[in-house]
């Protein structure tokens, strides 16, 4: 047999400059690594929900026909009835990761530039990567806002609203200068626009190049389930669904997808609690920044590395924000958890930030 070294030759040269993206230690690692019990660790580090789905959805998964391949028509139904969008203009994918993946396969190929204003989700340069195109990471202007001025030769903009991990909603202003100044492919994410309390869902109507990503992963609690979706012009979903995957959401999580929209109170009723734990964690974080999505970005007195390793040895999970391009070493994201999780890190972190208690 021929040694590995004349396989790894058909690996393409570019995949070698990437970073591997990572969602960070989980609680059997940590246990592991701290001798701390699994069930007294804390996580917040994924921007999850902690409340979890509608219970409706345990009856809803019952008879789903798993022998069958997935039908996401009913789930394309409700999205409709949710977004008020015709069916035509919606796209499915498995996750939000999906939706930008395949976003970026139709338009991204080879020496193709991609604008990333940072800090914001890492993933955005990786899908652009993968595709051979090059992102142009641009620093945003005071408060986190995009600088409307679109360098020459773009191809796509990537948008995030409310941003993650700086938690600030861009102005429809604001949104509006970069789609209106542009000829490139403008991406919205608004993986977090639930918590946000608005969305402009509604500029799709009037731009035939912006795409709205969403998700079901964080306001409705199917993390687990990778459910997310696009809004977008009706010939930018047709050529989307050329190039996506055809069955790459389960028969289950459609199944899930359909009921969680089916009660909007129960997804409503976590947001309201979890925006009244974010605001009351603000007040006793003064070096936090205002949020509108269901995290807090930290700045931290020592390097933010540190921190996150001294609450990782006493059983809180948060996310060291170096690893963003534009972010710096001094702030992390905390997700906001349960108010008795909530209270854990904030005694833990004022302990853990040493320079900044005393």
């Amino acid at each position: 047999m021929s040694d590995l070294a004349d396989f790894t030759k058909n690996v393409l040269p570019f995949l070698s400059q990437l970073e591997e993206d990572e969602a960070g230690p989980d609680p059997s690692e940590i246990s592991r690594r701290y001798g701390i019990s699994e069930n007294s660790i804390v996580m917040l580090s994924r921007n999850e929900n902690p409340y979890g789905p509608s219970p409706c959805l345990r009856a809803a998964l019952k008879d789903v026909p798993l022998h069958r391949y997935p039908d996401s028509r009913p789930f394309v139904k409700a999205l409709s009835g949710y977004t008020g969008y015709p069916e035509e203009c919606l796209v499915t994918g498995a996750g939000m990761d999906e939706i930008i993946t395949t976003i970026c396969r139709v338009f991204l190929g080879k020496g193709d530039a991609a604008l990333i204003p940072v800090p914001t989700y890492n993933f955005y340069g990786l899908a652009v990567e993968l595709c051979g195109a090059v992102p142009h990471y641009q620093a945003r202007l005071s408060g986190f806002a995009v600088d409307k001025k679109i360098p020459e030769g773009i191809k796509m903009i990537f948008l995030c609203s409310p941003n993650n991990p700086t938690g600030n909603a861009l102005s429809e202003e604001n949104v509006r200068a970069v789609v209106e100044g542009t000829k490139a492919i403008v991406f919205l994410d608004e993986a977090y626009a639930e918590f946000a309390g608005k969305s402009l869902l509604n500029l799709v109507k009037e731009y035939d190049n912006l795409v709205v990503g969403r998700t079901l992963s964080k306001a409705f609690g199917l993390a687990g389930q990778r459910l997310g979706y696009g809004v977008a012009p009706p010939w930018i979903a047709e050529q989307y669904r050329r190039v996506a995957p055809l069955f790459s959401i389960s028969s289950l999580s459609l199944a899930a997808g359909v009921a969680a929209l089916q009660d909007l109170d129960w997804m409503r009723e976590c947001v309201g609690k979890i925006a009244s734990e974010r605001e009351r964690m603000r007040q006793r974080l003064a070096c936090s920044n205002p949020s509108q999505g269901n995290f807090l970005y930290v700045h931290t007195e020592e390097k933010s590395k540190v921190i996150v390793e001294r609450l990782l040895c006493r059983g809180i999970v948060v996310r060291d924000c170096s690893s963003f391009p534009g972010s710096g070493d001094h702030c992390l994201r905390v997700t906001v958890g349960r108010p008795e999780e909530n209270e854990r890190f904030l005694e833990e972190f004022e302990k853990a930030d040493t320079k900044m208690s005393s």
